[in-house]
């Protein structure tokens, strides 16, 4: 009984208790699900508010306003990003459209007028670009693009290229059709009829024309000046000419695979086996360890010498575990022609490119991948053009000691040249080089051979490719001239050991060296009496 009238007692109490905990939970489930405010919460119901009920429809009115303003808001930033998104897109666009004309217009095949309209637009723009109405600031005397001037016989040059000559006759086919072209329109202008005076026009010839000049901007045009005799002694007439540059087209895009294409290293030698060990240590670095897609063909003249050489080769095939070579010993007189010749059609093998080379070369893996890029069978050969060497003992002189070969083959006016006169490394495939007729045989000795079959693959259809490139070097040696060479052999001989010591300031301090001493010697008494 008495547990009993204690429960009855508790149970008042403890529905208050779950009714107040049953509260409890909901006031904290609305607090924890309602959205909160920006800056402030809103306040509960109080216990002198009408009802309870009251108090939660105000606060849900009040979060359903707070919701509200947020769409509302959240509505007019994704309207400032769209507005801000076209106007990025018409950015975008019209700069593709201005690349587009200045880069690559696509002419509408279809719409011929507006294509030709485009067309006359681009070329217009790029008279406008150029330095023919007014000049542009430029930041240093090196950025001025320099005039050559030319008459009707010759052409007055800065860049003086293959030839090196300061004027010349215009000998290149491209170049004489330029300016005889420049020279008949302006004849042809001149002669135009203006429509104002009713006197009878003068008629204008070539030989009115006393000289002009001209330059090209590479990205813009060519532009001419031409100057003509006027009716008097003092007058002129005055013709201004521009050629303006189309836009750039792309003509291909390929993926060029040059893991399996192997080159074939051929070397003509005789004696010079110091030279040949340089070579190989070159040859084993770059060749068999960093590229290891070549192939070595030494042709030999005579007997004096080759054991070493052959010994040089076969340490070399041992101590890298090289297989791809061949020894050629032919007992004759030397013959580069001939070794390379020789060397060439020795080959047994696929298709393959021919690197002619000589053994005071020395040149890189990037090289090597160059010859594989710039040949193609019935299409492409490739003559780069290497940078040769001064004389190590003139450049570095002054120094204690010369540094070490690697530390030497820095491309500079000071350490060497672009020998733009030399065709003998080139590089081609093995078909082209039988297909052309090799070599002419009949040239001995030093020099001659590669110039001859350069020409020959310039009256072919091939592209010849002539370039300038950094991994290519020609090692100084003394060169001997010898008495047995024609009179056209030794004088290029000769040429070529002269270009070969010095740059031309480096022989002047030589030429003048016992004036710079005397200069120093009385500079030194001078400061002791002082």
């Amino acid at each position: 009984m008495m547990l009993r009238r204690g429960f009855i007692l508790f149970l008042p109490r403890l529905v208050g208790l779950l009714v107040v905990a049953c509260c409890s939970m909901s006031i904290i489930y609305m607090l924890a699900c309602t959205p909160k405010g920006d800056n402030q919460q809103p306040a509960l119901p109080r216990v002198h508010s009408p009802t309870v009920k009251e108090g939660y429809e105000a606060i849900l009115q009040e979060r359903e306003e707070q919701h509200r303003d947020y769409i509302i808001s959240l509505k007019k930033q994704i309207a400032q990003l769209k507005a801000e998104l076209q106007d990025r897109t018409e950015q975008l666009k019209n700069m593709q459209n201005q690349y587009s004309e200045s880069l690559d217009i696509q002419l509408d095949h279809s719409k011929p007028e507006k294509a030709q309209a485009s067309l006359l637009a681009f070329l217009r723009s790029q008279v406008d670009k150029a330095e023919v109405h007014s000049g542009v600031k430029l930041s240093t005397e090196y950025a001025a693009v320099p005039f050559e001037s030319f008459t009707l016989q010759k052409v007055y040059q800065l860049e003086t290229g293959l030839t090196r000559h300061p004027e010349e006759k215009p000998v290149r086919k491209d170049k004489r059709d330029e300016l005889i072209e420049v020279i008949e329109l302006a004849v042809g202008s001149l002669n135009k009829p203006n429509g104002v005076s009713k006197a009878k026009p003068r008629v204008y010839t070539a030989s009115d024309f006393i000289e002009g000049i001209y330059r090209t901007e590479k990205n813009k045009g060519t532009l001419y000046e031409l100057t003509f005799k006027g009716d008097t002694k003092h007058q002129f007439k005055k013709i201004v000419l521009f050629r303006p540059f189309g836009p750039v087209m792309k003509v291909k895009n390929e993926n060029v695979n040059m893991a399996d294409t192997l080159i074939n290293v051929i070397v003509p030698l005789a004696k010079r086996a110091s030279k040949f060990q340089q070579f190989m240590q070159n040859f084993r670095e770059m060749g068999i360890q960093q590229d290891g897609r070549v192939h070595l063909t030494v042709v030999y003249f005579g007997k004096e010498q080759m054991n070493e050489v052959k010994s040089i080769l076969e340490n070399t095939s041992k101590s890298a575990n090289f297989k791809n070579f061949t020894f050629i010993q032919l007992n004759e007189e030397f013959s580069r022609g001939k070794g390379l010749d020789v060397g060439a059609r020795f080959w047994k093998g696929n298709n393959v490119v021919l690197f002619f080379c000589d053994v005071d070369i020395y040149f890189t893996a990037e090289f090597l991948n160059s010859c594989r890029l710039n040949t193609q069978p019935g299409k492409k050969v490739f003559y780069p053009v290497l940078f040769s060497q001064y004389n190590p003992s003139i450049i570095y002189g002054h120094r204690d000691s010369i540094p070490s070969l690697e530390q030497q083959l820095i491309i500079k006016k000071e350490t060497g040249f672009w020998r733009d006169f030399g065709f003998g490394m080139t590089c081609q495939y093995r078909s082209d080089f039988i297909n052309i007729g090799g070599f002419d045989l009949d040239i001995k000795g030093w020099g001659g051979e590669d110039v001859h079959l350069y020409r020959k693959y310039l009256h072919s259809n091939l592209m010849v490719i002539r370039t300038p490139v950094r991994g290519l070097f020609h090692l100084w040696h003394e060169k001997q001239c010898l008495d047995e060479l024609t009179p056209e052999q030794y004088k290029m001989c000769m040429q070529s050991k002269a270009m070969n010591e010095a740059s031309h300031g480096q022989l002047g301090m030589l030429v003048f060296k016992q004036e710079i001493e005397t200069h120093l010697h009385k500079q030194k008494l001078s400061s002791k009496k002082t």
